[in-house]
């Protein structure tokens, strides 16, 4: 089992986090429609718990989901036994011919397999994956995510779980480190899990200029339809040209 998003964390995670996902479905599947996608194979990249693989597929899409996780990847099997998924670093993995790939909620971001040679190679693979125009939808966090020199504290309580974290932001690296301490009962006693997420931010004028380098045709969004997307975070749709 890897140690990010680990059993009590992808359970906390499916059980109390699906807002963005779900509330970010009928904006991105309209964005799918208007690029004249209406069906056929959706690739989805850090699909985590299949919330947003569900919608695709009641939508009537096929679906690939890639997780690094193996504990998000049980729970999408389970909630969606018609789509495919596949444990897997999304730097490494096959990306099949398809319309659409999406990267929802930020999991480009995520620094869990140290990437070192950025998001271009990525955003290469995809164009090369993606038939005429195809699509590629994703959203990305920008630097300010957390006033430079501060440490920003939450907390959240479920029926059976709670979550306490810390985020630092390192503005020198552009990067921002997670601290976050779950507890999940279990039985008659709560389970204590610790993981540490470091996320790299992006400006969104350089995921712009790296996509249109690749070949994409690019336009930037600040909300999923009616769903807007917080402060330092922009969504990308990038077309691939017919």
């Amino acid at each position: 089992m890897t140690r990010w998003y680990g059993e009590d964390l992808a359970y906390i995670h499916d059980v109390g986090h699906a807002e963005f996902a779900l509330s970010s479905a009928p904006g991105i599947l309209e964005i799918l429609r208007r690029s004249e996608i209406r069906d056929g194979l959706v690739v989805d990249l850090g699909c985590g718990s299949g919330q947003w693989a569900r919608e695709l597929v009641d939508a009537g899409y096929r679906v690939l989901g890639i997780d690094i996780s193996e504990a998000m990847i049980e729970i999408a099997r389970r909630r969606v036994p018609e789509a495919e998924f596949r444990v897997d670093s999304l730097f490494d993995a096959d990306i099949p011919p398809c319309g659409a790939v999406t990267a929802v909620s930020e999991v480009l971001n995520y620094l869990f397999d140290e990437e070192a040679g950025g998001l271009t190679p990525l955003f290469r693979r995809v164009f090369e994956a993606l038939v005429s125009g195809g699509v590629f939808v994703f959203d990305a966090l920008g630097p300010g995510q957390v006033p430079s020199g501060t440490t920003a504290r939450g907390s959240r309580v479920g029926e059976d779980w709670a979550v306490l974290s810390e985020r630092e932001e390192d503005s020198e690296r552009g990067t921002m480190e997670r601290r976050i301490v779950s507890f999940r009962k279990v039985g008659e006693h709560y389970r204590r899990s610790d993981e540490v997420h470091r996320v790299r931010l992006y400006e969104p004028s350089e995921l712009f200029a790296e996509l249109g380098e690749v070949g994409f045709e690019v336009r930037t969004i600040r909300a999923y339809g009616d769903y807007p997307l917080g402060e330092n975070h922009a969504a990308f749709v990038a077309r691939k040209p017919a």
